[in-house]
């Protein structure tokens, strides 16, 4: 039996690449959903709703698919932050968020057109970051990454250097869990090895 294409509905550099690094090659197609629609004060829901949104956003383009839609945030002492809007704001995050610790929570949303199911979970990880000086928090926001990022680092770029360690899965904060998504794929009933190109 032919499997349905793999369709990645983000457009994150950093989940493409995580899935060809384990061997899959996505259909990338950019959800371009309206964030600021859903509203939420639980990150978990906040997650999975929208990684739901974006999944369910391009599967008009798509017949027979599997489709994963995802969504990231970072909670630090129970405020959620998405991506920042300025390095202003960037700065002042860092200033909280530096010798702290917050919860990367990435919702994952897995649709499978073919036989009418959708599989929605959270991944969760803790991040511990560095205490980090403000000449050093400046020249890391000038580099533009941060604003580029959930939570206003990126953990395999050069926000790498600010975080001391890690409680859970590495790949949820690079914003796709590898193991959760190897498993929705295996209660859905196919096996990730038949997704290697």
């Amino acid at each position: 039996m032919e499997l349905p294409m793999f369709v990645l509905a983000s457009a994150s550099p950093a989940r493409r690449k995580l899935l060809q690094t384990v061997g899959i090659e996505p259909i990338v197609r950019h959800s371009n959903f309206d964030e600021s629609r859903v509203q939420s004060d639980d990150p978990i829901a906040l997650v999975q709703i929208l990684a739901q949104c974006k999944a369910e956003t391009v599967a008009s383009q798509f017949s027979d698919a599997l489709i994963l839609g995802c969504d990231s945030v970072l909670a630090v002492n129970d405020e959620i932050y998405g991506k920042p809007d300025s390095s202003e704001e960037a700065i002042a995050r860092w200033q909280k968020m530096r010798g702290n610790q917050g919860i990367l929570y990435t919702g994952h949303a897995l649709t499978d057109q073919r036989y009418n199911k959708q599989l929605i979970r959270c991944g969760i990880t803790k991040v511990y970051f560095a205490n980090i000086s403000d000449a050093v928090i400046e020249d890391y926001v000038a580099s533009g990454e941060p604003l580029k990022c959930a939570g206003c680092f990126a953990l395999e770029g050069k926000g790498g250097l600010f975080v001391e360690k890690l409680e859970g899965c590495h790949s949820n904060v690079i914003g796709l869990s590898l193991p959760l998504l190897r498993q929705m794929l295996a209660e859905l009933g196919y096996c990730v090895t038949n997704f290697w190109k």
